[in-house]
């Protein structure tokens, strides 16, 4: 599934071709995603120019006058920037043609994607209880703390709670919580305000770095597959059960939390 990173890529991927520009046809093949497209979704968007391409969440915003379409790549879903009237494959389900001669597709062979609608001036209710962006300000060691406290709930569950903080995804909440030195199966109310300080500065680390090399797969949104790579290169612990510790050298342990698989130093992490 794509991870914050990898959908910050994809919007930063598909901007530059999409701002500023006016949106002349909604071409839907397959209104059956994981929601329905709603139906006066081409009345909203046609004819209209876009205003800006913003991320909430996973979530990618296309806002124009009047509103936003909010975009989700779901589990498998990528988009590309390609000529007009390039043919459509069994997968190809929606294409936002532009004035420029070019459309953005959008590829979901699962179809647990979405493509919804936002009124100007209202929020939508799949964003509406979201927790702060983990790169935003709002998102430190005392908000943090304040979460955490009384809680009994494993602390790598908390941080992939998008109520509490949005888009730290499985992979990346492995990598932070190693990074920080604490057991993700740790009781979030037990961790000292100082080990949690550093858990937010893992985490803005991990997902600042992974934002980063991400920047480098741009070229793929315009003809390619329009799938950014993933954080592989430097992940310590992230799908690495049973190799060595990077640290420390002990053979790296492997558990189910919240149904998810997490890898951790039972030495180095606590």
């Amino acid at each position: 599934m794509p991870e914050l990173p990898e959908v910050e890529t994809s919007r930063a991927g598909i901007e530059p071709h999409l701002q500023g520009v006016k949106i002349t046809r909604l071409v839907v093949r397959q209104p059956q995603l994981r929601w329905p497209i709603p139906a006066d979704l081409a009345a909203n968007l046609e004819g209209q120019r876009v205003q800006a391409v913003c991320r909430r969440g996973k979530y990618i915003l296309i806002a124009v006058n009047g509103g936003a379409a909010l975009l989700h790549l779901g589990m498998s879903g990528s988009v590309r920037i390609l000529p007009r009237g390039t043919p459509a494959g069994k997968h190809d389900h929606v294409d936002l043609e532009l004035e420029s001669g070019q459309m953005l597709r959008l590829t979901d062979p699962r179809r647990f994607g979405a493509l919804l609608w936002q009124p100007e001036g209202e929020l939508h209710p799949l964003l509406a209880s979201l927790g702060p962006e983990p790169l935003s300000e709002a998102f430190d060691a005392e908000y943090l703390l304040r979460c955490c406290k009384g809680r009994r709930s494993a602390i790598k569950a908390l941080i992939m709670d998008s109520h509490v903080v949005v888009g730290v995804g499985n992979i990346y909440a492995n990598e932070a919580l190693y990074m920080a030195g604490i057991d993700p199966r740790r009781a979030a109310g037990r961790i000292s305000a100082e080990r949690l300080a550093r858990l937010v500065e893992a985490i803005k680390s991990v997902l600042t770095r992974a934002i980063a090399q991400g920047g480098t797969t741009l070229r793929d949104f315009v003809g390619g597959d329009g799938k950014p790579g993933y954080f592989s290169q430097q992940l310590h612990v992230y799908g690495r059960a049973g190799e060595p510790c990077p640290g420390c050298g002990a053979r790296l342990q492997e558990v189910r939390l919240a149904q998810r698989s997490t890898v951790y130093c039972k030495l180095c992490q606590k």
